[in-house]
């Protein structure tokens, strides 16, 4: 799942983006308005965590210019500014959740999972194919109830083929939801290689990845 962080504070960022990794997301960790906007207008987010209190315009103001736009990305709001009218004028701006600073990082983490978990257009709380079942806030993997243990990168690409299912997902999509830089993955066989090592952990699952030449791939219910 690939996450957005906005936050101009550059310790903060860098300790956030790293936990973020760590704990099996892609990020991408950006500190002025602007760079958000353009990664937003690229990418599909899972969550984007975004600091109110910015150089230039606010974060506020990114998430404002996003729901009029038409965006559906769930927005995280992290601010210094905990007044009730705060509170309601984040929520009625577009956010989905607020968390005060200083917070614990462990909240966080539940409050991402959360989000990742609330139905929201074509989101559902588990992702099923055949008897795999995906589950985007715990990150667990499972054929037919069993556990299946997989790689951060790999439970990417499977949450991708699995919410487009049964449609094609091109090699430049898989890379842009799984790699922080999506030259690594286009430009070599490196795609291949992880389709190749999940079509051996799902061999049971009922469910498999096709490959559609000249186009790319797709999850089938066998």
């Amino acid at each position: 799942m690939r996450l957005l962080l906005l936050e101009d504070d550059d310790a903060l960022r860098e300790v956030l983006g790293r936990g973020l990794a760590e704990a099996g997301y892609v990020v991408d960790a950006v500190a002025d308005a602007e760079s958000a906007e353009a990664h937003l207008a690229v990418y599909e987010y899972g969550v984007a965590i975004v600091d109110w209190r910015l150089p230039g315009r606010s974060g506020l103001e990114v998430v404002e210019r996003a729901r009029r736009s038409g965006s559906n990305t769930p927005f995280l709001m992290l601010t210094a500014r905990d007044a009730p009218e705060d509170r309601v004028r984040g929520l009625d701006g577009g956010a989905d959740d607020y968390l005060v600073k200083p917070f614990d990082y462990g909240e966080l983490l539940a409050r991402v999972r959360a989000l990742l978990r609330r139905p929201l257009g074509e989101r559902a709380p588990l992702l099923r194919c055949g008897s795999l079942e995906l589950d985007p806030a715990s990150q667990e993997v499972r054929c037919s109830g069993a556990l299946v243990e997989v790689t951060p990168r790999e439970r990417a690409i499977l949450e991708l083929l699995v919410r487009r299912s049964p449609s094609v997902v091109t090699r430049r999509s898989i890379a842009l939801h799984a790699w922080p830089e999506e030259a690594d993955a286009v430009g070599s066989n490196t795609i291949e290689v992880h389709i190749a090592r999940i079509r051996a952990k799902l061999k049971d699952a009922g469910a498999s990845i096709e490959t559609v030449r000249g186009a790319g791939y797709r999850m089938v219910a066998r």
